[in-house]
């Protein structure tokens, strides 16, 4: 008999222990019937028959097999027969017995998967396992796809940081040819990143480049935090993080030679170093603007340059210039014009001389666009992202930026974007390749501040709402004496053009509480529009329709909230505009930014309400002292001017609460001292300045512990239903100041800030907080 088997069952029995990774068996017996027979003749059959076969029909064994009848064949080759039936891998156990002019192949298929389970996990659960399991009941049982399952739960584990996992597969035998499959899980423990160090660093601290990379070292709270365990891909995103961080700070010729991790000798943590070379940091020189084309004069491309002499040398202002420029040749109809940046290097003075240089292109055109793997998201989400189209001239800057702005959307995984030749060499297509992801959220939250005590956040939100781009919420926030309801809706490529609509509905109301006696409710819709004017600017423009009232005034309070409460409901109609200019987010000096905002809001195209407010805002960070304190300063002010001698209302004046810190929630201002309750009531001015500076208190950087110093000034004051200002309300001007510590916890659980304040310079009546905590978190 020739027999060929394999142990698969022994090996992958239940409590059995591997044997041998391949065990093939080959026993040649000869038995014609002549003892002394030569033991290397030929076979030859007159039929072959299969046995054992239930699933897989005869003619498929016997086409793996390859034995034709009546064909010679040796013993060798009888063997490559069974191992070609063998490595389909249909059968468990596979068998040749030659018996005179037949050939007897008896097969045993793999079971059937009665059904998969996952034994021993704690920390990842059965359905998060799953996910990654091809291996599926009432289908084939395979060994070879159960160790590859066993090694994606492995995975799985690894990327928690637990990479002593073990998986192993087990098989149960049932009757009918079933197996139950059992994973078998050792979680082992989570192995951390217990030091990040660098090598080759002068200009910067261990502790800012520290701040720079997605990867974290172990901190106090390591059982919470999920970005200290180790995960490959992830050393390799914050190579690209260093050196962006030095390439935007000058260091043109910064490179990261190596990145080594060791795992420490006790398999219980990692220790990681950057070795990085960070070259010399350069200025930007002399900068001009030149043309090698003929007939195009350069002047106007100097004009809309926005790099000079002096600044720090960053690329992506270079880029962003260069955009700047080829943008204008396309607005002047002048196709196939590129802009290359040419740099002079000045290494004794630190400088880079640039020329931007205008050269013509090769003629290539866009033939076609090709988006695929958008399986929810429409084609023209997408196409509205670049600023081309089919026939347009081909320019490769646009293209890339073109990516990023589909990477931005936050819809896909992965976005990729490629070209490549076309139907002729001065044709090119543009291939687009997404990878959906999951865009609807939905969120619980709370908070708390010593003012307004513990708060309940819900909230739903989808971003891609039926594969249109639009953003469709609705936000339910209850604090323990108001509730916000707010639902929204955004169609962020309004008209096919790059203008966003918004529009909203709104509900607030407010119940009396410790700061007011009173309650208030207030409801109707906003929508508008917002759109740039320009590269760091743009403008809103929008119409709210509220009903407002003051209602369940105390009798304790102020003859001024009782007024207000007998005009009962008001309707108001406002239109409105808001300008803001922001550099924070343009990435165009990494030390700081400067944000603009001035709007006003006219009440009174129809309604009750006839009333113009205005509010302007300025603020101003900076990094200093190697980027390890960051100092910001902001101006703000508002004014409420009521028309046709109308009175405001509490709901629409200014308290500056969480303007100005050291104040308990609507605890400073006007105010009737003689009313008993001396309910505050708000002013129809706000003006406030505030100063902060943010700095380490040289802890572990891994804590996420800083500390903070702030002087917070300001007013709230005028009442124009008060005559003059010495009646029971003091509505004048009165400063108060207040000076204050903090600690900034970064916690898994949401930021935390404590402030310590002294009110040194206010009102008697005022209600100073020397003390407040505020944390928010989403669960």
């Amino acid at each position: 008999m020739l027999r060929l088997r394999t142990l698969r069952e022994a090996v992958y029995a239940k409590g059995s222990r591997p044997l041998l990774s391949v065990f093939l068996a080959l026993v040649l017996v000869v038995g014609l019937g002549l003892g002394g027979a030569s033991r290397a003749q030929d076979y030859q059959f007159s039929s072959v028959v299969v046995e054992g076969n239930e699933r897989v029909d005869t003619a498929t064994v016997l086409r793996y097999a390859g034995i034709a009848r009546g064909e010679a064949l040796t013993a060798g080759q009888l063997n490559d027969a069974a191992q070609r039936i063998q490595g389909a891998g249909l059968f468990e156990e596979v068998a040749i017995d030659p018996q005179g002019s037949t050939l007897v192949i008896r097969v045993r298929e793999f079971p059937t998967i009665n059904v998969v389970s996952i034994e021993g996990n704690r920390r990842i659960k059965d359905d998060k396992i799953l996910e990654v399991v091809q291996s599926q009941s009432r289908r084939v049982y395979s060994p070879s796809l159960a160790e590859e399952d066993a090694a994606a739960i492995t995975d799985l584990y690894s990327a928690q940081g637990r990479i002593a996992a073990t998986v192993t597969p087990q098989i149960i035998r049932r009757d009918g040819n079933r197996v139950d499959l059992v994973f078998e899980v050792r979680e082992g423990r989570v192995v951390e990143i217990e030091r990040i160090a660098f090598v080759g660093n002068r200009s910067y601290s261990d502790r800012r480049l520290r701040q720079v990379l997605e990867t974290k070292q172990a901190g106090l709270l390591r059982n919470l935090i999920k970005s200290d365990t180790y995960i490959a891909e992830r050393i390799d995103f914050d190579k690209q993080l260093l050196t962006d961080f030095y390439m935007s700070r000058g260091y043109a010729d910064f490179q990261v030679l190596d990145a080594t991790v060791e795992l420490a000798r006790e398999r219980d943590g990692f220790f990681v170093t950057f070795t990085i070379s960070e070259g010399q940091s350069f200025r930007i020189g002399t900068v001009e603007t030149s043309s090698e084309v003929e007939g195009i004069d350069p002047l106007p491309f100097a004009a809309v340059n926005r790099m000079r002499s002096g600044v720090t040398y960053n690329p992506a202002v270079i880029e962003n210039n260069v955009a700047r420029m080829e943008n204008l040749a396309l607005r002047e109809g002048l196709n196939f014009i590129r802009v290359e940046p040419r740099i002079t290097r000045r290494e004794r003075d630190g400088l880079l001389d640039v020329n931007f240089t205008i050269v013509r292109g090769p003629r290539i055109f866009v033939e076609r666009i090709d988006i695929e793997g958008n399986t929810t998201t429409r084609d023209e989400v997408i196409r509205r992202q670049f600023r081309t189209v089919e026939g347009d001239p081909f320019n490769p800057r646009e293209i890339r930026a073109s990516a990023e702005r589909i990477r931005a959307l936050g819809f896909f995984s992965d976005a990729q974007v490629n070209t490549e030749e076309g139907s002729s060499n001065e044709q090119v297509l543009v291939n687009v390749d997404v990878v959906e992801q999951p865009t609807g959220s939905l969120s619980l939250g709370a908070s708390y501040s010593v003012g307004d005590g513990v708060g309940v956040n819900l909230g739903f939100q989808e971003t891609n709402f039926l594969g249109r781009g639009q953003t469709v919420g609705v936000s339910v926030a209850a604090l323990s004496d108001s509730t916000d309801i707010l639902a929204t809706f955004t169609e962020p490529g309004f008209l096919g053009r790059d203008l966003s609509f918004r529009t909203s509905l709104f509900y607030n109301v407010t119940e009396q509480s410790d700061t007011s006696e009173y309650d208030t409710n207030q409801y109707g819709f906003r929508t508008g529009l917002i759109f740039p004017i320009g590269e760091m600017s743009r403008f809103d423009v929008r119409y709210e329709l509220s009903s407002e009232e003051v209602t369940n005034v105390s009798v304790d309070s102020s003859a001024i909230l009782k007024q207000e409460e007998s005009e009962g409901e008001l309707i108001s109609s406002t239109p409105g505009y808001t300008y803001t200019y922001d550099t924070r987010n343009t990435g165009l000096n990494p030390l700081g930014g400067v944000v603009l905002r001035f709007g006003q809001d006219f009440s009174g195209l129809g309604g009750d309400v006839k009333s113009i407010a205005t509010n302007a805002y300025g603020a101003v960070e900076r990094k200093i002292w190697n980027e390890e304190v960051t100092l910001r300063a902001s101006l703000e002010g508002s004014v409420l001017n009521m028309l046709d001698d109308q009175d405001s209302l509490v709901i629409n004046r200014y308290f500056a609460n969480g303007r100005i810190r050291g104040f308990e929630t609507n605890g400073l201002g006007p105010r009737d001292l003689t009313a008993p309750n001396q309910d505050a009531l708000g002013g129809n001015m706000m003006a406030v300045a505030r100063v902060e500076a943010e700095f380490p208190l040289g802890l572990p950087e891994e804590y996420g512990i800083k500390g903070g110093l702030f002087v917070d000034t300001g007013s709230v004051w005028s009442l124009n239903n008060v005559n003059g200002t010495g009646g029971p309300v003091d509505d004048s001007f009165h400063l108060r100041a207040v000076v204050g510590f903090s600690i900034f916890w970064t916690t898994p659980i949401g930021p935390l800030r404590f402030n310590f304040t002294n009110a040194f310079i206010r009102e008697d009546y005022d209600k100073p907080q020397n003390f407040d905590l505020a944390i928010t978190t989403t669960f």
